[in-house]
């Protein structure tokens, strides 16, 4: 008995520890988004820039991580940052938030709207907008690095923080690494990064044990033909017919061969033949997305569109020697895949830490975009974890729900998030983590 009310005394005291340890968290954090990271996320939002010219993005995140003691490394893959902190003995953890925004012009109605205007890659002036968040995470990576720099005498290890150029063009990530990162700094034995989600409610997580992030492939489908005159069909082949069909048939590859539960999308996005209403062309051209959550299932849509488009084409009657031919037009993005051991140890500690109710129990993930994060950790292999933080606030959902304005979804120029709860308990959640996996 005396052994027993030992023990229950020992886990009291833990228990009141531990949410004494998080109210001081929650309350630093607070503080320092009162005093700083409220004004930092308005400047970000309204200085926005584009993939790889996030020059002035850099230079003042870089400023902010130098302040908080941390070693800062410019010019990673041409815009990227790597800031470091060495705290002893431990192991080497990265957490990483990208930077650039979009090529949209706001019309969210914010006071701190942006109004900024930039030239883009070919030279044209456009409107430019954090149209899906990134002020928001690279926000969040400063106020982490000010409470880790803090607590420097709770952990032990090296603290990685990057500031990551061009995801939203899927090349930042791949740009640090044939920067070698990794043989420059040191390969991270855990690796993190979160994404605020206008689809969740604001400051709940979400932490998929699985594929946060599908996988992409960008292909071109060329449907060759033979031209003849519109009056006169019999005597060419049609390459609009016969994409025509290839379209169709695509749609049997997810509906007919993928299990119901396996997530799978082919969409064909654009259809390009011919000049003439009297003309059949002797070329087709398909573009075509192909989304999917792991290598497997990846593997088996690309055998099988090719199929269909090879074998419509020999239908069709074309000569062996000229049948459709499918192309990658760009490197395909892997699927983010969270490692499940690390996930559910990540999220053993939240709860332990900010209770059931910190999670958005009501969330399913609809949608198939995709994150450029995994070519951080897929070859070699590092164990990450990418979590969600939301940014509406729950009386948008309610409206919506109600008939009313439907919530603006990433990329829309109508986007918007709330900041503090969004920015406050996606740097909460990210120092638990980082003292979980840098114990002393």
């Amino acid at each position: 008995m005396r052994r027993l009310l030992l023990t229950l005394s020992l886990s009291l005291a833990l228990a009141a520890q531990t949410a004494q340890a998080a109210d001081d968290l929650a309350a630093d954090i607070a503080k320092d988004y009162r005093s700083h990271l409220g004004s930092l996320f308005e400047h970000f939002h309204r200085n926005p820039e584009l993939s790889h010219l996030e020059f002035e993005t850099a230079k003042r995140l870089a400023k902010e991580l130098r302040a908080a003691g941390f070693k800062v490394t410019e010019g990673v893959g041409k815009t990227g940052i790597v800031a470091m902190m060495e705290n002893g003995a431990g192991p080497l953890v990265m957490m990483r938030a990208d930077m650039d925004g979009l090529p949209v012009l706001e019309k969210s109605g914010l006071a701190y709207a942006s109004t900024a205007k930039q030239k883009d890659w070919d030279g044209n002036l456009v409107p430019v907008m954090h149209a899906c968040g990134h002020d928001v995470h690279i926000t969040s990576l400063v106020g982490t690095a000010k409470q880790m720099a803090k607590r420097r005498s709770d952990w032990s290890g090296t603290l990685m923080l990057i500031g990551q150029p061009a995801e939203e063009r899927v090349g930042g990530a791949k740009g640090m690494m044939a920067d070698n990162i990794w043989k420059r700094f040191g390969q991270p034995d855990y690796a993190m990064a979160f994404h605020v989600s206008s689809e969740i409610e604001a400051g709940k997580l979400v932490a998929v044990e699985g594929s946060p992030y599908s996988g992409v492939d960008s292909l071109d489908i060329i449907v060759p033909g033979i031209g003849a005159h519109g009056a006169s069909p019999h005597r060419g082949k049609d390459p609009v017919v016969i994409g025509a069909q290839i379209v169709l048939a695509l749609q049997t590859i997810v509906s007919r061969e993928i299990a119901p539960k396996e997530p799978a999308v082919i969409t064909v996005g654009s259809f390009h033949a011919g000049t003439k209403h009297n003309i059949i062309s002797d070329q087709a051209k398909l573009q075509v997305t192909v989304r999917n959550d792991n290598l497997e299932t990846r593997e088996y849509l690309m055998r099988a569109i090719e199929r269909v488009a090879v074998n419509t084409g020999r239908a069709a009657g074309l000569p062996e020697d000229n049948l459709p031919r499918v192309i990658h037009s760009e490197e395909p993005t892997p699927p983010t895949v969270n490692d499940i051991p690390l996930t559910q140890r990540l999220k053993a500690v939240w709860r332990a830490r900010l209770g059931e109710d910190a999670f958005d129990q009501n969330y399913r993930r609809l949608g198939m975009g995709a994150e450029d994060f995994p070519f951080f950790t897929i070859d070699p292999y590092i164990p990450s974890v990418y979590f969600a933080v939301g940014g509406t606030p729950k009386a948008d959902f309610e409206r919506e729900a109600a008939g009313g304005a439907p919530v603006p979804s990433h990329h829309s120029p109508l986007f918007k998030i709330s900041p503090q709860p969004a920015i406050t308990k996606g740097v909460e959640a990210t120092v638990i983590a980082l003292m979980e996996l840098l114990q002393k």
